[in-house]
């Protein structure tokens, strides 16, 4: 099976290639922007006439797109988003390659959540934010395409590669700092979001039976079961070896049991995990940390429906969250 893969130098794209080149009976083409893709092409800028051509000369039976961007403006993020799928599915419908569609969205599609529930396929989207207006617009390209196509929403993905930007890398690296510098005590703001968090080799894993299937529309890719920031942290301290308190800023209401020390008015932030710096990191709305502190436009619940994904693709979540932030730990204990 021929296989053409698009952003394979991305956080997903990285373990999307190395589950499928452990397939032998998968011949894999990289297509992207870096200097190590076999084919060098920007969707967002690149003509579907280009790459039709391209297309006509590898002839893959599957096309997969982990391309994306997850930070930037909403101009940049329609560009790279929703731009580039467009300029995906006009090639293939030129082409005569006749190739599958393999297209990785986002659980932020879906927007916020009521507290409790778990999100199916048929929710009506309502994203919070320019990224999963970006992400929903490409998903719509490809589901109006009349193509072979799936569009596999992926929750939140954790594991290794984790973004040292993302909410738990940055969770990570604050306790990296304070055990580093001896602090007993580190004061987190933004735990109070609670996330679906799926493995990046679980979403891997995905992909490539979605690329075998004949499954079409869209399927989500999650654990089916929300955690919160805070219990995350926890359990990242727990696989650290952390000692230390973890004293909470969020000031926001917390149904259940507390596994952190609430600290409503603090006089400093020693590190914010859900919000991260506007300037370089926001790609959501700009809603305040106190309504949506976990930057995606989910406000503060979002849980997978996963039961499509175990009919349609034969696929189950095998990864603990556990043994994804002790390699997201790993990672972090060995930067310097």
């Amino acid at each position: 099976m021929r296989v053409l893969l698009i952003g394979a130098n991305g956080y997903l794209g990285r373990f999307v290639a190395d589950r499928l080149l452990a397939d032998p009976a998968v011949q894999l083409t990289a297509l992207g922007r870096g200097d190590d893709a076999d084919v060098r092409f920007d969707l967002a800028t690149g003509s579907p006439g280009a790459l039709t051509r391209f297309l006509d000369a590898v002839h893959p039976g599957v096309v997969i797109n982990c391309a994306g961007a997850t930070r930037g403006g909403a101009r940049e993020l329609t560009r790279h988003n929703t731009v580039a799928v467009a300029t995906i599915c006009e090639a293939l419908r030129r082409s005569g390659c006749g190739a599958r569609l393999v297209q990785i969205g986002c659980g932020s599609e879906y927007g916020p959540s009521q507290p409790g529930s778990s999100t199916a396929e048929d929710a009506v989207p309502r994203p919070g934010g320019p990224y999963g207006v970006s992400k929903l617009a490409a998903t719509e390209l490809v589901l109006g395409s009349g193509l072979d196509a799936v569009v596999l929403r992926v929750f939140s993905p954790v594991g290794p590669g984790t973004p040292a930007g993302s909410p738990l890398g940055r969770l990570a690296e604050a306790m990296r700092r304070a055990m580093q510098s001896g602090d007993g005590e580190l004061k987190l703001g933004g735990l109070g979001a609670q996330r679906d968090f799926v493995d990046v080799r679980d979403v891997a894993r995905a992909v490539h039976a979605a690329s075998l299937s004949a499954a079409q529309g869209v399927i989500n890719i999650g654990s089916g079961r929300a955690v919160r920031l805070r219990d995350a942290a926890g359990i990242l301290a727990r696989v650290a070896g952390y000692g230390g308190a973890l004293n909470e800023l969020d000031g926001l209401p917390h149904p259940g049991p507390v596994h952190a020390t609430h600290t409503a008015h603090a006089t400093h932030l020693r590190a914010t995990i859900g919000h991260p710096r506007v300037e370089a990191e926001h790609h959501a709305t700009a809603a305040s940390p106190a309504a949506f502190p976990y930057p995606d436009g989910c406000g503060t619940w979002q849980q997978a429906d996963v039961r499509t994904a175990r009919d349609r693709l034969g696929w189950r979540p095998r990864i603990n969250l556990e043994e994804s932030l002790a390699d997201i730990w790993m990672e972090a204990a060995c930067r310097i």
